[in-house]
């Protein structure tokens, strides 16, 4: 089975964030950049598949040279190889650019089955499994906790308010994971070493068919408007107990309309 895990490098959720000032793009030097967490989880789940029905899988990433970071982390923790979509005129494009430089790269790797996270923790659009097969033309099965594969048969549970559906559907296919379908593995030294031996296969534009005049912040959809920089938080409110501490408390959450 041809799996292809979609990984994407952010900046880290525990330093701050910010906008550039001349494009309202996302300062990726402005903080270390991670694996998307999400990323992990899809990963996991695309290496239990192999295991389970053999097959490879293969690491696609879009981003910068920095990517190769979490590129080189997901090698480690098991996949076969990758393919690393680097350009500069791929820099500043929308969630609808990225599935067409995403779908596009695609037909040059094939697949039987693409898995990724349900959303990434910079843009958090959400949108990027959808968008992907529309153009790929195949099923999506979203928000999975749980995935089985039977011959070219697929079904994924999607956990809801009310419990849980069961969505099925046939490969080839489109799935996108929540953190509560397993627990990623840890990257061993063996992994490590390993990884640095793993063929990552650079693509630019060209190289994937990807019309450079397509892609790219002046190409975009969409853009920022506008924005600021968040509020300091403000000082707590403490509420001594001396009597009428439950009183205090609700009343503070009646003021804030949490009950």
């Amino acid at each position: 089975m041809n799996i292809v895990v979609l990984v994407k490098q952010v900046p880290d959720t525990e330093s701050p964030r910010k906008l550039k000032s001349d494009d309202s793009t996302l300062d990726r030097a402005a903080a270390d950049g991670v694996i998307n967490e999400l990323d992990e989880y899809a990963i996991e789940e695309a290496l239990r598949v192999k295991e389970a029905h053999g097959g490879e899988v293969t690491v696609l990433s879009l981003g910068p040279d920095k990517a190769t970071d979490a590129i080189r982390r997901s090698l480690a923790m098991g996949a076969d190889k990758a393919v690393h979509l680097v350009d500069d005129a791929f820099a500043g494009s929308d969630a609808l650019q990225t599935s067409y430089v995403i779908g596009q790269a695609l037909g040059h790797t094939g697949f039987d089955l693409v898995v990724l996270g349900s959303e990434s923790t910079d843009a958090r659009t959400g949108v990027l499994a959808a968008m992907l097969a529309e153009r790929l033309g195949v099923p999506q099965l979203s928000l999975a906790n749980k995935v089985e594969i039977d011959g070219t048969a697929i079904t994924i549970q999607r956990q809801t308010d009310y419990g849980h559906d069961r969505v099925e559907a046939t490969l080839p296919a489109v799935v996108s994971v929540v953190e509560k379908i397993n627990e990623p593995r840890y990257p061993s030294f063996k992994g490590i070493m390993a990884a640095k031996k793993k063929p990552v296969e650079t693509l630019g534009a060209g190289d994937a068919g990807i019309d450079a005049g397509q892609v790219g912040l002046a190409n975009a959809a969409t853009e920022v408007v506008d924005f600021a920089e968040a509020p300091p938080r403000e000082k707590g409110q403490i509420v001594t107990d001396e009597g009428s501490g439950g009183t205090a408390i609700a009343d503070f959450l009646a003021s804030k309309k949490f009950v």
